[in-house]
């Protein structure tokens, strides 16, 4: 997990068009977003032709039995989700495992827990989280004592994201700031850029 982590928006009938379009941009992790399972397992059955022909990471948010059936290369797990341990009992040991983590408590547990990585935030306000937002503080906690790596999420865009990174984040997702992006290609090769990596 290093440099931009890409979310797709939920529930976008373009969402073929714009994972093709940040994959052309550079981008090699993609997370797939649904709500709904059947349209999970359909669309990403798509993502996974595209996702490797570019040499990139496709994981699946929350369906584990998808993540599986597809062949994709992990799943993201929120607090409410899944089990780490039951996860990785039907996909193995070598696909990801990510879990969305709301403190260094959390963090830490889910580490414990034998997540590969784990999301951490919002860092900031955000449409897309319930969740409290946390600030960049966290991210130099987390740079002392998480061995595995840990992805910033939550109202990152533009404006903000030399803080996170000068926090110490070296991988960073967003939703929003790309889906809302006037020119996606740019906008991916910008957050890459900044990031360090693809």
């Amino acid at each position: 997990m290093f440099g931009l982590y890409v979310i797709t928006p939920e529930g976008d009938e373009r969402v073929e068009e714009f994972v093709q379009e940040v994959l052309e941009a550079g981008a090699r992790v993609v997370q797939l977003r649904e709500k709904k399972k059947t349209r999970a397992l359909e669309v990403g059955k798509r993502l996974i032709k595209a996702t490797r022909e570019k040499n990139a990471l496709l994981i699946i948010n929350d369906w584990v039995d998808v993540a599986e059936k597809i062949g994709a290369d992990g799943v993201h797990l929120g607090q409410e989700d899944t089990p780490i341990k039951e996860a990785r009992a039907v996909l193995g040991e070598d696909r990801l495992i990510g879990k969305s983590t709301h403190s260094l408590e959390e963090a830490l547990e889910a580490e414990k827990e034998g997540a590969d990585y784990v999301g951490i935030g919002p860092i900031y306000p955000t449409r897309t989280k319930d969740y409290k937002a946390i600030g960049p503080e966290v991210i130099r906690e987390l740079r002392r004592k998480l061995r595995i790596p840990f992805v910033a999420i939550g109202g990152i865009n533009r404006e903000n994201v030399d803080e996170v990174i000068r926090a110490g984040a070296t991988s960073v997702a967003m939703v929003s700031a790309l889906a809302e992006a006037s020119n996606l290609k740019e906008t991916v090769k910008f957050f890459i850029k900044k990031t360090g990596g693809g």
